[in-house]
């Protein structure tokens, strides 16, 4: 059966969606080199140090990679860093068309790869699957773009937005299937952060349990002191100013920071303009009155002009509640 590029450049995705776990802080990239004959060998970004994914199809692919054709999620780099260049293979492998979904925005690429394979007589094509491919790679574009990680902001509350009851008590609002999703959003994520506050009242663990387990854990960083013999242990303690903790937290290659903190931690995240998604578990409940705890803790906006504004880049059920992810 014969596929079209649409077909291939779907693999290449799934090939890369497959690794993010574990390849940051490199891009999670795919790749599928397809012979003359059809024949496809795959290819996706290993752990830091190992070999990127149009490398790892190459030496799959062997001799089969002349004039066959490279399908890759992210522009082919052009310089050396922990390998070299993925364009140096690609012209020595006799490759004759690149499929590229998406241009690499990184300072030491951005469009030197894909014309240093054109100046080859490599012919190049860019765009086809650019728009999955800057979802599944979100984290990795924002941070090369911005120098700062993607900052999910997660919440859970009930239907009329009240996230504890007026004793404090607010685990279990949610079911054990968001518990789960929760889990993989974890998973996901190069660090979680909570507040000290959020560790005294539900001395959470911060970690991804998943079945199977999860490869890698993320960092665990508390804002304040961290009680002893805590849950979250061991965990780095942060403090200052969440603007500059950010910026560092993107200069040490953290791609994507996951904020689990309670109303005045959400709070200040968003006033000060530091969130780029809210991930909302609505449970199908109501706590009603006037005492319960709602999702954020300060001023609100002083006019529905002042709103805080995004838009929903996906709802989805998660057995008898919704899941909303919002980009702000």
């Amino acid at each position: 059966m014969e596929y079209d590029d649409a077909h291939w450049m779907d693999v290449a995705l799934s090939e890369g969606r497959a690794v993010r776990r574990r390849s940051s802080p490199n891009p999670g990239v795919g790749a599928v080199v397809v012979t003359k004959h059809g024949a496809p060998f795959l290819g996706a970004t290993e752990p830091p140090g190992g070999r990127h994914a149009e490398i790892v199809a190459l030496e799959d692919a062997g001799a089969l990679a002349k004039d066959a054709t490279l399908f890759v999620t992210l522009e082919p780099c052009a310089h050396s860093g922990r390998t070299g260049p993925c364009t140096e293979a690609i012209i020595e492998a006799g490759i004759a068309r690149v499929v590229v979904a998406l241009e690499d925005p990184d300072a030491k690429v951005s469009g030197r790869g894909l014309s240093e394979l054109r100046h080859a007589g490599i012919a190049v094509e860019l765009g086809l699957g650019s728009e999955q491919a800057a979802e599944d790679m979100a984290a990795y574009l924002h941070h090369r773009r911005s120098g700062r990680p993607l900052v999910i902001l997660k919440m859970a509350a009930t239907l009329d937005g009240r996230t504890a009851a007026a004793d404090g008590t607010s685990q279990w609002i949610t079911s054990e299937e968001s518990r789960r999703d929760v889990h993989e959003l974890r998973a996901m994520c190069d660090a979680v952060l909570v507040g000290a506050g959020t560790v005294r009242a539900d001395d959470p663990a911060l970690t991804a349990r998943l079945d199977p387990p999860a490869e890698l854990q993320p960092r665990r960083l508390v804002l304040g002191s961290i009680p002893e013999g805590a849950n979250v242990l061991p965990a780095e303690s942060v403090g200052g100013g969440l603007v500059e903790l950010i910026a560092r937290l993107g200069e040490e290659g953290v791609l994507s920071l996951l904020v689990e903190g309670g109303a005045s931690v959400a709070h200040e995240f968003i006033n000060l303009e530091l969130v780029d998604r809210v991930v909302l578990y609505l449970a199908p409940a109501f706590m009603g009155g006037d005492d319960g705890r709602p999702l954020l803790a300060g001023p609100g906006a002083p006019g529905i002009g002042a709103l805080r504004r995004g838009r929903f880049l996906s709802v989805r059920g998660l057995a008898v509640e919704k899941r909303e992810e919002v980009e702000i």
